[in-house]
């Protein structure tokens, strides 16, 4: 396979970088295979750290080399170091430490934790391989705890395999997917989310918040135990038996990782686990993320590699995920986390800035990911257009699946708020969301969480604003909620046609959910209120929130049709006009921007055939003016040397359009 500046001449200059910074993924990986036999043995350490039960006893390790004692803290020893030496770890070597128990000193459900003494002091500590933590809802203390059921549970989905990539995902929070004020479970959304996934034809469920966190607030991205569900949602269990019926229901199920920076807590965290700041970080500022408030991972680390790559294959094989989409992989990419940096030319990537030990993880963690589960999906949030984040490796990529097209949405917010409607550029449109690096498939989206968030706003919001509070009945009139309406279905659907690889949506944006996202805190009373998703407004038929729930579901049937290896192919663009038409597989989209101007006969070139329409964002049942036709049949005809399709175009609106063979009779 030709290398990525084959495929991409502009970067034939960096050449030599790009060869270099491959060999040194190579030369890793050999270095791991020849200490460890193979990349998944290094990437089992969660085997052999924390706590295991081994016949009558239990068994639980620890890496903290800078330790000079380590003591087990539970009810044994009424949670103080009392000098009991069953309780006492002994060191073992390379750093380690090994505690043996008998059985019955622990059992299911027991709370614990470790005291950790050290040259100058000791501190409570979670242990870094745990896989359960619960929090005491009266001190908001969080302790591990002992998960050991005497079932384990029984997965059915063995034979369960993605039918294809991930054209169509639905991001989704766990504890803000209910409508009551409070924290949904794993249960809830099982059974009231996931079948709203399955009726909408979404393919994959992409999870976020679920490695634990101490602050709810940070939406999980600031984690504290890498290995254990979040416990605010549910057990181990309530988790694994959503997944198992999203399987059996053909779906997907991948979880936002968070690998590129960790949360400062010291008591849950990682954070001075054994006394010193750097054992899995990054020792002084460079260990300090100065955007998040948060510690940098030193990739260079073998310790730290294998911590992260065993927390991949951890969540592969223990809870049957199907990928991960990493979070923060820019930050990760750039010794200066690429914080203001526009990235604007090709030798912004190949400055003395960029990280090449997190690239050498990266790819560490794509190769095994796809070894482990060989259909697993991989995405990047990058924004920066990282050359070969998302190229193969054996093209000397970095080897994710897809990269998250994050442009799109900050194009469509700099379209709304700065670009009066009547001067929208339909040919860069077109070309926005269509841009995307030679070897790389991405991720289109017009909003995802971030959008959602209070300090930003979801499309639906900056299109119609305070007057949704008021006027999303369907007996109101006005055109401030027509115009909403009529965009957001438009800027949905040809955001999802224009995807080269998969299409996401976020919880509630679907059907316009009228609320921001704001979790509870001390500047709004510790509310729930903004921390829900309201469902019922979508079923209301008095309100107009169905009209956009039915359009989605509709766009996405026909979607569904399309086979996943066509592309988006332009036909014609006006930006005078404000009109760009596209095909893809057998399908013709037409779109008319215009607010004002509806146009009769309008000549369109396309491939020969008869046409019929199949959706239209102006039909009546999706809240619009039922302005056209739905049961007119057009044929192409000749037209100097091309097959000019005439149409009516409704203003601001859009239709699909499917090519029908012409029946020709000799």
């Amino acid at each position: 396979m030709e290398p990525i500046y084959r495929i991409d001449s502009w970067l034939e200059p960096y050449a030599s970088i790009i060869d270099n910074r491959h060999q040194k993924v190579l030369n890793r990986l050999e270095e791991i295979k020849a200490d460890f036999g193979s990349l998944r043995e290094f990437a089992s350490a969660y085997k052999y750290y924390g706590l295991h039960k081994s016949g009558n006893q239990w068994i639980i390790r620890e890496w903290a080399p800078n330790a000079t004692a380590i003591v087990l803290l539970c009810d044994q020893n009424q949670w103080s170091d009392n000098g009991d030496e069953r309780l006492a770890f002994r060191r073992i070597e390379f750093g380690n430490w090994e505690l043996t128990l008998d059985a019955n000193l622990l059992h299911h459900t027991d709370k614990y934790k470790l005291l950790i003494k050290w040259n100058g002091g000791q501190g409570e500590r979670i242990p870094a391989y745990v896989t359960r933590v619960v929090q005491n809802p009266k001190n908001y203390v969080f302790d591990a705890q002992v998960w050991c059921p005497d079932e384990q549970f029984a997965w059915t989905d063995q034979n369960f395999k993605p039918a294809e990539g991930p054209r169509l995902i639905y991001e989704a929070h766990i504890g803000m997917s209910g409508e009551k004020e409070g924290i949904a479970s794993y249960d809830d959304f099982r059974r009231n989310v996931l079948p709203h996934v399955i009726d909408m034809g979404y393919n994959t469920l992409q999870l976020m918040a679920i490695q634990e966190h101490p602050y709810y607030g940070s939406f999980g991205y600031h984690v504290s135990s890498f290995f254990a569900a979040s416990s605010r949602f549910g057990t181990p269990e309530d988790l694994k038996r959503l997944i198992d019926d999203a399987h059996n229901a053909g779906i997907a199920v991948i979880m936002d990782i968070v690998h590129s920076h960790a949360v400062k807590n010291e008591n849950e965290g990682l954070s001075r686990f054994d006394g010193t700041t750097d054992l899995y970080f990054h020792y002084g500022p460079r260990g300090e993320h100065p955007a998040w408030d948060s510690r940098c991972f030193n990739y260079g680390k073998l310790e730290t590699l294998r911590f992260l790559l065993s927390n991949d294959q951890f969540w592969l094989d223990e809870y049957h995920f199907d990928g991960f989409r990493f979070d923060g992989v820019t930050s990760m990419l750039y010794y200066d986390h690429g914080l203001g940096k526009d990235f604007t030319c090709y030798a912004d990537y190949f400055r003395d800035n960029e990280d090449e030990d997190a690239v050498v993880y990266l790819a560490l963690a794509n190769l095994l990911i796809h070894e482990v589960k060989p259909s697993a999906i991989t995405i990047a949030e990058e924004m920066s257009g990282f050359p070969g984040i998302a190229g193969k490796f054996e093209a000397e990529g970095v080897g994710f699946d897809l990269r998250l097209s994050m442009g799109v949405p900050d194009y469509w917010i700099k379209l709304i708020k700065e670009t009066p409607d009547e001067k929208w550029p339909v040919g860069k449109i077109f070309y926005e969301l269509q841009q995307h690096r030679p070897e790389e498939h991405t991720v289109n989206y017009a909003e995802s969480h971030d959008q959602a968030l209070v300090g930003d706003k979801t499309i639906i919001f900056r299109l119609i604003d305070k007057d949704m509070y008021t006027d999303m009945n369907t007996d109101s009139q006005n055109l401030t909620i027509d115009r909403g309406i009529a965009l957001h279905k438009m800027i949905r659907l040809i955001t999802l046609f224009t995807a080269n690889g998969g299409y996401l949506t976020f919880m509630g944006n679907e059907f316009g959910h009228p609320e921001w996202i704001d979790f509870p805190r001390e500047g709004n009373g510790w509310s729930y209120k903004y921390a829900r998703r309201q469902w019922s407004l979508a079923h209301a038929p008095y309100l107009r929130y169905h009209f956009l729930l039915d359009f989605e579901q509709e766009m996405i049937k026909i979607f569904k049709d399309i086979p996943a290896n066509t592309y988006p192919y332009r036909h014609y663009d006006c930006d005078e006009t404000q009109v760009v038409a596209f095909s893809r597989g057998d399908y013709l989209l037409v779109f008319n921007f215009s607010p004002n101007n509806s146009y009769t006969d309008y000549g369109i070139n396309a491939p020969e055939g008869r046409y019929s329409i199949v959706l239209s964002t102006d039909e009546g049942r999706f809240g619009g003016f039922d302005r056209n036709d739905m049961f007119f049949v057009f044929y192409t005809q000749p037209q100097c040397g091309s097959n000019m399709l005439h149409l009516y175009l409704p203003a601001r609106s859009a239709m699909i359009l499917k090519r029908r063979n012409i029946v020709r009779i000799r």
